[in-house]
Protein backbone atom coordinates (compact mmCIF):
# COMPACT_ATOMS: atom_id res chain seq x y z
CA UNK A 1 0.00 0.00 0.00
CA UNK A 2 1.43 3.45 -0.91
CA UNK A 3 2.62 5.86 1.71
CA UNK A 4 0.29 9.18 2.41
CA UNK A 5 2.73 11.53 2.56
CA UNK A 6 0.21 14.53 3.24
CA UNK A 7 -0.41 12.29 6.44
CA UNK A 8 3.04 11.84 7.68
CA UNK A 9 3.84 15.63 7.79
CA UNK A 10 0.58 16.20 9.33
CA UNK A 11 -0.56 18.90 6.11
CA UNK A 12 -3.37 19.11 4.69
CA UNK A 13 -3.55 17.54 0.62
CA UNK A 14 -4.14 21.46 -0.92
CA UNK A 15 -1.08 22.95 1.52
CA UNK A 16 0.82 25.51 0.19
CA UNK A 17 4.99 24.78 -0.50
CA UNK A 18 5.45 27.32 2.21
CA UNK A 19 3.10 25.36 4.62
CA UNK A 20 4.61 21.55 3.52
CA UNK A 21 8.15 23.33 4.17
CA UNK A 22 7.15 24.79 7.79
CA UNK A 23 5.81 21.40 8.53
CA UNK A 24 9.19 19.56 7.18
CA UNK A 25 11.03 21.73 8.93
CA UNK A 26 8.92 21.22 12.36
CA UNK A 27 9.14 17.46 12.11
CA UNK A 28 12.30 16.86 11.00
CA UNK A 29 13.56 18.53 14.64
CA UNK A 30 11.07 16.10 16.29
CA UNK A 31 12.72 13.56 15.17
CA UNK A 32 16.20 14.02 14.22
CA UNK A 33 18.36 10.80 15.44
CA UNK A 34 20.80 12.70 17.16
CA UNK A 35 17.88 13.75 19.50
CA UNK A 36 17.48 11.82 22.96
CA UNK A 37 13.85 11.27 21.82
CA UNK A 38 14.97 10.95 17.91
CA UNK A 39 13.53 8.56 15.68
CA UNK A 40 15.93 7.76 12.66
CA UNK A 41 13.23 5.58 10.77
CA UNK A 42 10.59 8.24 11.62
CA UNK A 43 13.36 10.67 10.47
CA UNK A 44 13.89 8.91 7.02
CA UNK A 45 10.18 8.67 6.26
CA UNK A 46 9.82 12.30 6.94
CA UNK A 47 12.52 13.20 4.47
CA UNK A 48 11.08 11.20 1.99
CA UNK A 49 7.58 12.50 1.87
CA UNK A 50 9.33 16.48 1.80
CA UNK A 51 11.45 14.75 -1.43
CA UNK A 52 8.31 14.40 -3.49
CA UNK A 53 5.84 17.04 -1.45
CA UNK A 54 8.75 19.91 -1.60
CA UNK A 55 9.08 19.18 -5.69
CA UNK A 56 6.14 20.39 -7.63
CA UNK A 57 6.81 18.52 -10.47
CA UNK A 58 7.05 15.15 -8.11
CA UNK A 59 3.87 16.44 -6.21
CA UNK A 60 1.68 16.50 -8.91
CA UNK A 61 2.59 12.85 -9.87
CA UNK A 62 2.03 11.46 -6.69
CA UNK A 63 -0.99 13.35 -6.40
CA UNK A 64 -2.37 11.53 -10.01
CA UNK A 65 -1.16 8.07 -9.44
CA UNK A 66 -1.45 8.09 -5.46
CA UNK A 67 -1.30 4.45 -4.12
CA UNK A 68 0.85 3.65 -7.62
CA UNK A 69 3.14 5.93 -7.18
CA UNK A 70 5.76 3.99 -5.40
CA UNK A 71 5.76 1.82 -8.90
CA UNK A 72 6.97 4.70 -10.66
CA UNK A 73 10.49 4.23 -9.11
CA UNK A 74 10.93 1.44 -11.70
CA UNK A 75 9.55 2.86 -14.50
CA UNK A 76 12.07 5.95 -14.86
CA UNK A 77 10.12 8.06 -12.64
CA UNK A 78 12.14 8.88 -9.33
CA UNK A 79 13.08 7.63 -6.03
CA UNK A 80 12.75 7.72 -2.50
CA UNK A 81 15.24 8.42 0.34
CA UNK A 82 17.70 5.52 1.04
CA UNK A 83 19.20 6.15 4.12
CA UNK A 84 22.08 9.11 4.94
CA UNK A 85 24.56 9.81 3.05
CA UNK A 86 28.11 11.26 2.86
CA UNK A 87 28.72 14.52 0.23
CA UNK A 88 30.45 11.66 -2.11
CA UNK A 89 26.84 9.13 -2.37
CA UNK A 90 24.37 12.37 -2.05
CA UNK A 91 23.62 12.32 -5.60
CA UNK A 92 22.69 8.69 -5.55
CA UNK A 93 19.84 8.51 -3.00
CA UNK A 94 19.01 12.12 -0.77
CA UNK A 95 19.44 15.05 -2.48
CA UNK A 96 18.30 18.26 -0.09
CA UNK A 97 17.99 22.14 -1.23
CA UNK A 98 19.95 23.71 1.39
CA UNK A 99 17.90 26.62 1.25
CA UNK A 100 14.76 24.51 2.07
CA UNK A 101 16.60 23.75 5.07
CA UNK A 102 16.47 27.36 6.86
CA UNK A 103 16.65 27.44 10.09
CA UNK A 104 17.47 24.50 10.75
CA UNK A 105 21.01 25.23 10.32
CA UNK A 106 20.04 28.41 12.02
CA UNK A 107 17.71 28.59 14.65
CA UNK A 108 18.62 24.76 15.63
CA UNK A 109 21.34 24.66 14.15
CA UNK A 110 23.76 23.62 17.03
CA UNK A 111 21.15 20.16 16.71
CA UNK A 112 22.70 19.34 13.60
CA UNK A 113 26.22 20.79 14.08
CA UNK A 114 26.30 24.02 12.28
CA UNK A 115 25.50 26.52 14.95
CA UNK A 116 28.13 29.12 15.95
CA UNK A 117 31.39 28.02 14.60
CA UNK A 118 34.53 30.49 15.15
CA UNK A 119 36.03 32.89 17.33
CA UNK A 120 33.28 34.27 19.44
CA UNK A 121 32.11 37.91 17.99
CA UNK A 122 32.62 40.78 20.68
CA UNK A 123 29.26 42.61 21.37
CA UNK A 124 29.76 46.58 20.50
CA UNK A 125 29.08 48.68 23.22
CA UNK A 126 25.06 50.00 23.76
CA UNK A 127 24.82 53.42 22.22
CA UNK A 128 23.57 56.11 25.15
CA UNK A 129 20.91 59.06 25.43
CA UNK A 130 21.07 62.10 27.47
CA UNK A 131 19.07 64.87 27.80
CA UNK A 132 20.61 67.93 27.85
CA UNK A 133 18.42 71.71 28.91
CA UNK A 134 19.66 74.81 27.26
CA UNK A 135 18.30 78.67 27.79
CA UNK A 136 16.91 80.24 24.76
CA UNK A 137 19.99 82.23 24.55
CA UNK A 138 22.39 79.62 24.15
CA UNK A 139 20.74 78.02 21.10
CA UNK A 140 21.20 81.23 19.75
CA UNK A 141 24.81 81.46 20.41
CA UNK A 142 26.64 77.94 21.42
CA UNK A 143 27.48 77.18 24.47
CA UNK A 144 29.97 74.93 26.26
CA UNK A 145 28.58 72.39 28.67
CA UNK A 146 29.68 69.68 30.75
CA UNK A 147 27.44 66.32 31.30
CA UNK A 148 28.14 63.81 33.76
CA UNK A 149 26.87 60.00 32.42
CA UNK A 150 27.40 56.18 34.20
CA UNK A 151 28.67 54.41 31.64
CA UNK A 152 30.81 50.96 30.74
CA UNK A 153 34.46 51.74 30.31
CA UNK A 154 37.36 50.24 29.78
CA UNK A 155 38.86 48.72 32.75
CA UNK A 156 41.55 51.22 34.03
CA UNK A 157 43.51 48.16 35.94
CA UNK A 158 44.10 45.64 32.71
CA UNK A 159 43.56 47.95 29.84
CA UNK A 160 40.65 45.78 28.39
CA UNK A 161 42.84 42.76 27.86
CA UNK A 162 41.11 40.93 30.60
CA UNK A 163 44.24 39.66 32.81
CA UNK A 164 45.15 40.58 35.81
CA UNK A 165 48.30 42.79 35.46
CA UNK A 166 51.79 40.95 35.89
CA UNK A 167 49.87 37.72 34.78
CA UNK A 168 50.15 35.36 31.75
CA UNK A 169 48.28 35.41 28.65
CA UNK A 170 48.85 32.43 26.75
CA UNK A 171 47.41 30.87 23.57
CA UNK A 172 44.78 28.45 24.29
CA UNK A 173 46.37 25.05 24.03
CA UNK A 174 43.11 23.49 22.63
CA UNK A 175 42.00 25.55 19.59
CA UNK A 176 45.93 26.73 19.25
CA UNK A 177 44.71 30.47 19.23
CA UNK A 178 41.53 29.92 16.53
CA UNK A 179 38.81 30.02 19.15
CA UNK A 180 37.26 26.88 17.31
CA UNK A 181 37.29 23.30 17.42
CA UNK A 182 36.45 20.64 14.71
CA UNK A 183 34.39 17.35 15.27
CA UNK A 184 32.54 15.25 13.05
CA UNK A 185 28.92 15.50 13.28
CA UNK A 186 26.00 13.40 12.20
CA UNK A 187 23.99 14.88 10.09
CA UNK A 188 21.02 14.37 7.51
CA UNK A 189 23.69 15.24 5.06
CA UNK A 190 25.66 12.57 6.24
CA UNK A 191 28.70 12.80 8.42
CA UNK A 192 30.18 16.20 8.10
CA UNK A 193 33.13 18.28 9.40
CA UNK A 194 31.57 21.19 11.63
CA UNK A 195 33.58 24.26 13.84
CA UNK A 196 32.21 25.09 17.14
CA UNK A 197 33.57 27.40 19.49
CA UNK A 198 36.49 26.21 21.62
CA UNK A 199 34.60 25.41 25.15
CA UNK A 200 38.14 26.09 27.34
CA UNK A 201 38.47 29.16 26.08
CA UNK A 202 34.78 30.20 25.16
CA UNK A 203 36.14 31.41 21.60
CA UNK A 204 39.10 33.55 23.09
CA UNK A 205 41.76 31.70 21.33
CA UNK A 206 43.40 32.64 24.73
CA UNK A 207 43.75 31.43 28.42
CA UNK A 208 44.50 33.39 31.48
CA UNK A 209 46.57 32.41 34.50
CA UNK A 210 44.67 35.07 36.77
CA UNK A 211 41.53 37.51 35.22
CA UNK A 212 41.34 40.93 36.97
CA UNK A 213 40.08 41.56 39.87
CA UNK A 214 38.64 45.02 39.13
CA UNK A 215 36.28 43.70 36.41
CA UNK A 216 36.65 40.02 36.89
CA UNK A 217 37.47 39.39 33.47
CA UNK A 218 34.97 41.52 31.59
CA UNK A 219 37.02 44.17 30.07
CA UNK A 220 34.68 47.17 31.40
CA UNK A 221 33.70 48.63 34.89
CA UNK A 222 30.74 50.87 35.58
CA UNK A 223 32.26 54.62 35.93
CA UNK A 224 30.70 58.28 36.26
CA UNK A 225 32.02 59.92 33.46
CA UNK A 226 32.25 63.64 32.41
CA UNK A 227 32.20 64.91 29.31
CA UNK A 228 32.56 68.65 28.05
CA UNK A 229 30.68 69.16 24.93
CA UNK A 230 30.18 71.91 22.85
CA UNK A 231 26.39 73.10 21.59
CA UNK A 232 26.37 74.58 18.37
CA UNK A 233 24.88 78.11 17.97
CA UNK A 234 21.62 78.06 16.20
CA UNK A 235 20.28 74.29 17.75
CA UNK A 236 16.91 74.03 18.42
CA UNK A 237 14.56 72.59 20.49
CA UNK A 238 14.56 68.60 20.63
CA UNK A 239 17.15 68.25 18.55
CA UNK A 240 19.73 65.71 18.33
CA UNK A 241 23.88 65.42 19.05
CA UNK A 242 25.63 62.26 18.19
CA UNK A 243 29.10 62.08 19.91
CA UNK A 244 30.49 58.60 18.37
CA UNK A 245 32.83 56.80 20.60
CA UNK A 246 31.21 58.58 23.65
CA UNK A 247 28.74 55.41 24.56
CA UNK A 248 29.53 51.97 26.48
CA UNK A 249 33.16 51.22 26.20
CA UNK A 250 32.54 47.84 23.54
CA UNK A 251 32.70 44.32 25.07
CA UNK A 252 36.61 42.89 24.64
CA UNK A 253 37.84 45.58 22.37
CA UNK A 254 34.82 46.24 20.09
CA UNK A 255 33.93 49.49 19.27
CA UNK A 256 32.22 51.81 21.61
CA UNK A 257 28.85 52.73 20.82
CA UNK A 258 27.76 56.50 20.10
CA UNK A 259 26.11 59.11 22.69
CA UNK A 260 22.95 61.01 21.35
CA UNK A 261 22.78 64.31 23.42
CA UNK A 262 18.77 65.34 22.67
CA UNK A 263 18.67 69.08 22.93
CA UNK A 264 15.61 70.92 25.09
CA UNK A 265 15.83 75.07 25.29
CA UNK A 266 14.07 76.44 27.20
CA UNK A 267 11.38 79.54 25.47
CA UNK A 268 12.29 82.90 26.23
CA UNK A 269 9.51 85.03 27.15
CA UNK A 270 8.30 87.82 23.66
CA UNK A 271 10.37 85.90 22.15
CA UNK A 272 9.24 83.24 18.96
CA UNK A 273 11.32 80.97 16.85
CA UNK A 274 10.70 79.72 13.20
CA UNK A 275 13.63 77.71 12.20
CA UNK A 276 16.43 80.46 12.31
CA UNK A 277 13.82 83.63 12.28
CA UNK A 278 12.81 85.61 15.46
CA UNK A 279 9.15 86.37 15.97
CA UNK A 280 8.32 89.65 18.54
CA UNK A 281 5.44 91.82 19.27
CA UNK A 282 5.99 95.30 19.73
CA UNK A 283 2.94 97.73 20.79
CA UNK A 284 2.74 100.89 19.49
CA UNK A 285 0.50 103.76 20.10
CA UNK A 286 -2.00 105.33 17.99
CA UNK A 287 -0.31 108.40 17.59
CA UNK A 288 3.09 106.81 16.72
CA UNK A 289 1.31 104.77 13.98
CA UNK A 290 -0.43 108.09 12.40
CA UNK A 291 2.60 110.21 12.30
CA UNK A 292 5.22 107.55 12.25
CA UNK A 293 8.09 107.15 14.72
CA UNK A 294 11.37 105.55 15.36
CA UNK A 295 11.19 102.60 17.71
CA UNK A 296 13.44 100.37 19.73
CA UNK A 297 13.04 96.79 19.34
CA UNK A 298 14.65 94.22 21.20
CA UNK A 299 16.65 91.45 18.95
CA UNK A 300 18.47 88.23 20.07
CA UNK A 301 21.57 90.62 19.21
CA UNK A 302 20.49 93.77 21.32
CA UNK A 303 18.29 96.40 20.39
CA UNK A 304 17.61 97.77 17.45
CA UNK A 305 16.05 100.74 15.95
CA UNK A 306 12.75 100.53 13.83
CA UNK A 307 11.34 103.06 11.43
CA UNK A 308 7.74 102.83 11.55
CA UNK A 309 6.30 104.82 8.61
CA UNK A 310 3.07 107.26 9.12
CA UNK A 311 -0.01 105.40 8.89
CA UNK A 312 1.01 102.13 9.50
CA UNK A 313 -1.46 99.64 10.22
CA UNK A 314 -1.85 96.80 12.98
CA UNK A 315 -0.43 93.71 12.18
CA UNK A 316 2.20 95.12 9.70
CA UNK A 317 5.36 92.55 9.90
CA UNK A 318 8.65 94.59 9.75
CA UNK A 319 12.14 92.65 8.80
CA UNK A 320 14.91 92.80 10.69
CA UNK A 321 17.43 91.25 7.75
CA UNK A 322 20.37 89.32 9.43
CA UNK A 323 18.90 89.67 12.88
CA UNK A 324 18.12 86.12 13.94
CA UNK A 325 19.49 82.96 14.78
CA UNK A 326 22.65 81.10 13.02
CA UNK A 327 21.41 78.53 10.52
CA UNK A 328 22.52 75.51 11.94
CA UNK A 329 23.16 73.71 8.38
CA UNK A 330 23.55 75.96 6.05
CA UNK A 331 25.24 79.87 6.49
CA UNK A 332 24.03 82.74 7.57
CA UNK A 333 21.35 84.07 10.15
CA UNK A 334 17.84 84.40 9.65
CA UNK A 335 15.81 87.75 10.20
CA UNK A 336 13.90 89.15 13.08
CA UNK A 337 10.25 89.80 12.25
CA UNK A 338 8.73 92.22 14.26
CA UNK A 339 4.69 92.33 14.83
CA UNK A 340 3.34 95.75 14.92
CA UNK A 341 0.29 96.16 16.78
CA UNK A 342 -1.31 99.59 17.99
CA UNK A 343 -2.63 100.23 20.90
CA UNK A 344 -6.24 101.72 20.87
CA UNK A 345 -6.78 104.57 23.48
CA UNK A 346 -9.13 104.24 26.45
CA UNK A 347 -10.44 106.06 28.54
CA UNK A 348 -10.35 109.65 26.54
CA UNK A 349 -11.56 112.82 27.82
CA UNK A 350 -14.46 114.73 26.41
CA UNK A 351 -11.89 116.85 24.58
CA UNK A 352 -9.38 114.18 23.35
CA UNK A 353 -12.92 112.94 21.93
CA UNK A 354 -14.34 115.39 20.39
CA UNK A 355 -10.37 116.13 18.66
CA UNK A 356 -10.92 112.84 17.31
CA UNK A 357 -14.48 113.65 16.03
CA UNK A 358 -12.96 116.73 14.33
CA UNK A 359 -10.09 114.44 12.47
CA UNK A 360 -13.00 112.00 11.69
CA UNK A 361 -10.12 109.34 11.77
Amino acid sequence: MGKDYYKILEVAKGASQDEIKKAFRKKAHECHPDKANGNEAKFKEINEAYQVLGDPKKRGQYDQFGSSFENMQGAGGFGGFDGFRDFSGAANGFNVNMDDLGDIFGGIGDMFGFGGGGRSRSASGRDLQLLVNIDFMDAVFGIDKEVIINKQVICDRCKGNLAEPGTKIETCGICKGTGQTTRVQRTILGNMQVNTVCESCRGEGKTYSKLCTKCSGKGRVMDRVSLKIKIPAGIDNNETIRLSGQGEAGDKGATAGDLYLKVQVTPKPGFERSGADVKTEVNISFTQAALGDKIDIETVHGPVKLKVPAGAESGTVFKLRNKGIERLQGSGRGDHLATINIKTPRNLSRKQKELLKELNL
